[in-house]
């Protein structure tokens, strides 16, 4: 198989021919080439289980953990419901493409500069804000209230959703999908105390109401989370609050 990918930071591309494998994914494709063929390949990993979230590529222009992708899902032009980015370049006649997760300054190769979805992150505080009334044992939550939250814990922080975000290039100062489904997970949090204040830090033009619903987020999410919900369920909860006053 010839496999085409980005290398330094978009000077070129540069083609593979490799011997694939029943099953094999992306990331040990990778491995292959590293390690068989060019040594001066770089690329992001960690986990190699679909956990830390790392491994971010566009492959043949789809957004994919690599350690979690197959080649068979990349090549199957015929299986539906992706999200596909262009490309500087052509894709090799049955073959792969492999390019840096975009809106993201490259650094070399596959890897890039995170700061900048991170930098959004970090302005929602996305950490827990513990209220004073602390219990003898621990803190209870209910079933229901668990099941909830876990539709946004789930989120690895990837920047999949970053990376096929209109948005993020319209409008200056959006948090990014990712970023408001976190925020939104602390406002679910039974031992929050903050409640609709949590939902105030991202209540402006560049924030919740910056998001045209194109869905995208939620398609390429590895983890299913959802942040077109939260985002619609946190503006029908500010404009209540707004209602209420």
């Amino acid at each position: 198989m010839i496999v085409r990918i980005h290398r330094d930071k978009g000077e070129r591309y540069d083609d593979y021919n490799v011997e694939i494998s029943d099953g094999m994914t992306v990331l040990e494709l990778l491995f292959r080439i590293q390690e068989n063929i060019d040594q001066t390949l770089a690329f992001r990993y960690s986990c190699r289980g679909a956990i830390c979230g790392s491994c971010a590529v566009l492959a043949n222009g789809r957004p994919v953990l690599a350690c979690k992708t197959p080649l068979s899902r990349v090549t199957d032009l015929k299986n539906g419901g992706y999200v596909s980015l262009p490309s500087k370049t052509e894709l090799p006649a049955g073959g792969i493409l492999l390019e840096p997760a975009p809106k993201l300054p490259v650094i070399r190769d596959l890897i890039v500069d995170w700061e900048p979805f991170f930098g959004e992150y970090r302005k929602l505080v996305p950490v827990l804000k513990e209220n004073n009334n602390h219990p003898e044992k621990e803190h209870l939550v209910g079933k229901d209230e668990s099941r909830e939250l876990e539709k946004y814990t789930n989120c690895i922080l990837c920047a999949l959703c970053w990376s096929v975000c209109p948005v993020v290039n319209e409008v200056n100062g959006y948090p990014g999908p990712a970023a408001l489904a976190k925020l939104f997970r602390f406002y679910l949090d039974p031992r929050e105390p903050n409640g609709i204040k949590r939902l105030s830090l991202a209540d402006n033009e560049a924030g919740w109401w910056a998001c045209d619903f194109y869905t995208n987020c939620r398609k390429v999410c590895p983890k299913g989370v959802p942040p077109n919900a939260a985002i619609g369920r946190a503006r029908k909860l500010l404009k209540n609050e707004e209602v209420g006053k």
